[in-house]
């Protein structure tokens, strides 16, 4: 049962216990089953689920380390979590972390609150809003311990989705595959109006993740108060 995903999270030196692999199975079917109504996802089949949803999403734990995620009860939130990718996958593993599950589509969001109720997940907030909106609200601008974002969007749009919701001395984790050093070329200068700066580009060595790449910003200084744009501004045109 998972044996794609127990053999990947060992290998990340994670170990899942029956309850997390449970969990996961429940998960999976759910996800499945709520996709030939919702377009949530178009992989589907067990072991790509397993592979490029779930364990794709697990890669983002060792980034962790001992820095923000050594305080009690760490904050994060999934910008465009779509049907909760990679936000309930981690919530699964990290089970102290209060989280924020954040989407634009009430139909993704209907489902992602169905899975944290069906897998009797605490501390999540399931939001069916635009991160353009809710980073300019107190109750969550600058608020976040990490931010990731797994959106097939440009670094550029990511950063400015991202880092004005991501604390000083946070992180953002974007996942990406492939070569992205001329995209980060061009998301330079927006990153650091927002207040960013790169940490890493950290390539993930797994042989069933082609070419997986997660790029990591540290939060260093607040993000300027008109950051960011309106909605759809960022995606549209990038700083």
């Amino acid at each position: 049962m998972l044996e794609l995903l127990l053999d990947g999270a060992d290998r990340l030196g994670l170990t899942l216990t029956p309850e997390q692999v449970r969990q996961f199975k429940l998960y999976y079917e759910d996800l499945v089953d709520w996709n030939k109504r919702v377009n949530l996802t178009a992989i589907t089949s067990y072991e790509e689920v397993q592979l490029k949803h779930f364990l794709d999403s697990l890669t983002i734990v060792p980034v962790l380390g001992s820095g923000v995620w050594a305080k009690r009860n760490p904050l994060f939130i999934d910008v465009g979590t779509g049907g909760g990718i990679p936000g309930i996958p981690l919530k699964i593993v990290l089970p102290e972390a209060r989280v924020v599950l954040l989407d634009s589509v009430a139909k993704k969001t209907a489902f992602v609150q169905h899975m944290v109720n069906r897998l009797g997940l605490e501390q999540v907030q399931v939001l069916t809003a635009r991160a353009e909106d809710i980073a300019h609200q107190p109750g969550y601008r600058e608020m976040f311990d990490l931010v990731v974002c797994r959106a097939v969007s440009k670094l550029a749009t990511i950063a400015e989705l991202t880092l004005p919701l991501c604390k000083k001395g946070g992180i953002v984790v974007a996942p990406k595959k492939g070569e992205v050093e001329r995209e980060l070329s061009q998301a330079t200068k927006a990153i650091d109006i927002l207040g960013g700066k790169l940490r890493e580009i950290r390539k993930v060595d797994l042989k069933d993740l082609d070419q997986h790449l997660l790029v990591i910003l540290n939060k260093v200084l607040p993000t300027p108060s008109k950051y960011p744009r309106r909605a759809g501004m960022p995606a549209k045109h990038p700083l």
